[in-house]
């Protein structure tokens, strides 16, 4: 009887749909196909239903994890308009590289000490899963920060050891120090991020047994080692008695040369420190790669020009490293930052951290190119929020660097900036806290130079001042000596075998174990 009423009531669903379905096609409502935005939502409706799902575990033979340090979803957004504006478009109907990723999710970034969380905590969540502390890299919650003996046993693995254990071929390639947090996190073991090199570490530390990140570098032990290194942060490499290429000493207290460690490890390796030596080196080889190519982080976009020596851009160094990687047929992983987006942004820089952002999204699109949707998992993220905001209620096509125009009451944009309650003109971009306003001129192409000194707290008047200009610094609600890090989650975006499982808001070590997952480690 039971079976029988099931059947009746299918059957009456099942006409029930019918009818809905020819009510519908009957319908006197008519639809505005020609309408540019409809069609763009049908043919995006379409992309949606072609989007398949992988979940074999193993699927993915080679990993390329993304860092935007700091970037935002204002960042991104802003970014976005700008990038469009340069192309003499409106700008908001723009796409970046990784926005035409077919999943997207969202991370949670806490530390498990700190709501607002820094680099080192994040990255370590990534790349080994497992959430920690603020300043440590690559040790769980149970050590203090700067406390060596804390640290000895509550180490964790990093899909990069991993990854060299399996046999597959390894890289990095960042814009900052290759001994910053970010890129650090991916092989070194430090209760403090900031011991990049010995001169850093207390006689306690090194008492106890605790290593700098460089040596922790030159002397890893997983596999064959590291095979592509593409960084800055050649000081903490050079003793503080030898002076490098451009003029500035080493750091290294001890008087060890680890370039010269590094080159005796690899014989046949390439050791490369300016953009002529980078331009030699053969894409068609497996020949270990260590570039180191400033004294600290790598010069800002606008700044390359400035340097004598010359550096690659992180779209050239992650070319190369892809294609060096690709040599190893047991696959690879490659972990790529965009680091100095995050520098403009405590800077109080948005045109530089928006500058940055596209570089990054260069390097977003090279990776894309390069590798195949069937065995490539690519994931592209941020370890963590900024300040910067966006708002105003700008024209459509405002430029995004600019001051507010409003509309009129019919819709139309006005021929005069709006102005606030005490009759100033006001930006679309700002941010919460931070150094604040400063006007340092075109010539001023690196952030850093002298703005702290040049930054003026509270509202500003900015009658004739060029808010577009690479010189200027925005205003800050708060002030402070350097813009924070922000607690608001992080935009995910992937492609490949896997990449669905990013999808909603996670936590953020949850991408470890995805990427785990996916490539069968």
């Amino acid at each position: 009887m039971r079976t029988l009423i099931m059947s009746l009531l299918l059957v009456l669903i099942a006409g029930w749909g019918c009818t809905q379905q020819n009510n519908a096609s009957s319908s006197l409502i008519e639809f505005p196909v020609s309408n540019a935005w409809y069609s763009s939502g049908e043919s995006q409706l379409k992309q949606a239903l072609l989007k398949q799902t992988n979940n074999q575990r193993g699927s993915a033979k080679n990993i390329v994890l993304m860092i935007g340090d700091g970037m935002s979803l204002s960042t991104v957004t802003a970014a976005r308009i700008y990038a469009g504006q340069l192309q003499g478009k409106a700008g908001e109907e723009h796409q970046l590289s990784f926005e035409l990723f077919p999943w997207t999710g969202f991370a949670k970034t806490y530390n498990t000490n700190q709501q607002t969380p820094d680099s080192a905590g994040t990255m370590t969540a990534m790349v080994s899963g497992i959430k920690t502390k603020a300043g440590l890299i690559g040790i769980d919650e149970r050590a203090e920060r700067s406390n060596c003996s804390s640290s000895q046993g509550a180490e964790v693995a990093t899909l990069l050891e991993i990854a060299e254990d399996m046999g597959k071929a390894t890289g990095l390639a960042t814009n900052t120090r290759i001994t910053h947090a970010t890129p650090a996190a991916t092989f070194a073991k430090s209760p403090e991020r900031e011991w990049e090199s010995d001169n850093n570490l207390s006689a306690e530390a090194l008492a106890e047994g605790c290593e700098d990140i460089a040596v922790q570098l030159i002397e890893f032990g997983y596999g064959d080692g590291i095979d592509v290194i593409l960084g800055g942060g050649r000081r903490h490499f050079l003793p503080e008695s030898l002076v490098g290429i451009e003029g500035r000493k080493g750091r290294r207290a001890d008087n060890r040369n680890l370039l010269e460690e590094w080159q005796q490890r690899y014989p046949e390796g390439r050791l490369v420190q300016n953009s002529a030596e980078f331009s030699q080196l053969r894409e068609d080889t497996s020949e270990p790669v260590l570039g180191l190519f400033n004294s600290s982080h790598m010069r800002y976009a606008p700044d390359r020009k400035n340097d004598e020596q010359g550096e690659p851009n992180l779209a050239q160094m992650t070319s190369l490293a892809i294609k060096k990687l690709q040599q190893e047929h047991k696959g690879f992983f490659l972990m790529v930052e965009g680091g100095r987006i995050d520098h403009a942004h405590h800077a109080g820089n948005a045109k530089v951290a928006l500058m940055e952002t596209l570089e990054f999204a260069e390097a977003v699109a090279a990776v894309d190119q390069l590798t195949d949707d069937e065995d490539t998992l690519i994931i592209v993220t941020a370890d963590h929020s900024h300040t910067l905001v966006a708002g105003g209620y700008a024209t459509r096509g405002n430029p995004i660097l600019g001051k507010v125009v409003t509309n009129d009451g019919r819709g139309n944009a006005k021929k005069e900036v709006a102005r606030d309650l005490e009759g100033n003109p006001y930006t679309t971009l700002s941010y919460l806290n931070g150094p604040g306003y400063a006007e340092m001129g075109s010539a001023s192409t690196n952030p850093d130079r002298r703005y702290r000194e040049a930054a003026v707290s509270g509202k500003q008047t900015l009658e004739g001042v060029d808010t577009e200009d690479v010189g200027y610094h925005q205003e800050a609600m708060v002030p402070l000596e350097d813009e924070t890090h922000s607690v608001v989650d992080v935009p995910v975006y992937a492609k490949g075998p896997g990449a669905h499982l990013l999808s909603g808001t996670i936590e953020q070590h949850v991408i470890f174990h995805v990427m785990r997952h996916a490539g069968g480690y």
